[in-house]
């Protein structure tokens, strides 16, 4: 497997990444896969490498680019409950900064990187993320329905909400199939069947699935939300969406 630390030129500036793909010859269906709250970390990689194993050239960005190239914060080695008060102190600001015309300018500009890469093969791709990541994704294959032919959200966050473009409203401009792997507790019963309703409006090929026993960031290894089973059913849904949509190198 090759890996590769990478430059993105965006509209606001350059957003670092990190991009892992299978080392034979062959040109492979492309993944944006959006980070979590954390960031970009070891973390994320591993995610990157385990996809890429399957045949995909998978490509992490920093969205926090603006504020900080990676790593964005000092993180520990494990997250725990205790550490989560002094990192979203710095975190926190730059979730809210991150707004929705932001994420549709990086959008554009990671699509296009992505696909422009000599290692990548013709045609759509899928976008996957994870916490914020998922919102991110979803904003992502609505503006760009074209090239995104799967989005995938875990633990997400900021799903359904009061603004006008909350990412609900916008599943009628998806044209791929959707999975969303909730945690239990990621949604009131009032946000979840908003979701649902929105998803049966658009008439989209679509799952929304609650993992049992997890809480939220479950396939995050390095805090103390992992559950391995979480983990294990999150890559039992990604994988065959994947293959659906893209097929393999």
């Amino acid at each position: 497997m090759f890996t590769k630390t990478l430059l993105i030129p965006t509209p606001d500036g350059t957003a670092d990444a990190f991009a892992a793909f299978p080392d034979h010859g062959s040109r492979h269906p492309g993944v944006l896969l959006y980070m979590d709250a954390f960031g970009l970390r070891a973390e994320l990689e591993r995610k990157a490498r385990e996809l890429a194993s399957h045949g995909y050239y998978v490509l992490v960005p920093n969205v926090f680019y603006r504020d900080s190239p990676t790593p964005v914060v000092d993180l520990p080695e494990h997250i725990d409950d205790a550490s989560r008060p002094v990192l979203f102190e710095t975190l926190w600001p730059m979730i809210e900064a991150h707004t929705a015309e932001r994420a549709l300018r990086d959008a554009d500009a990671f699509l296009a990187f992505l696909t422009a890469q000599p290692e990548v093969a013709d045609g759509p791709v899928a976008a996957v993320g994870y916490c914020m990541g998922a919102a991110l994704a979803l904003r992502t294959a609505a503006a760009c329905p074209d090239r995104v032919a799967a989005v995938a959200g875990f633990h997400p966050a900021a799903l359904v909400t009061d603004a006008p473009d909350s990412p609900h409203r916008r599943f009628s401009a998806i044209t791929g199939e959707i999975h969303l792997g909730l945690a239990e507790g990621d949604m009131t019963p009032a946000s979840l069947a908003a979701l649902d309703q929105a998803l049966t409006t658009a008439g989209r090929a679509a799952s929304t699935e609650i993992y049992p026993g997890t809480v939220h960031g479950f396939t995050m290894s390095d805090t103390s939300a992992f559950d391995a089973e979480g983990l294990e059913r999150h890559w039992d849904r990604l994988l065959p969406l994947l293959e659906r949509a893209l097929g393999k190198d």
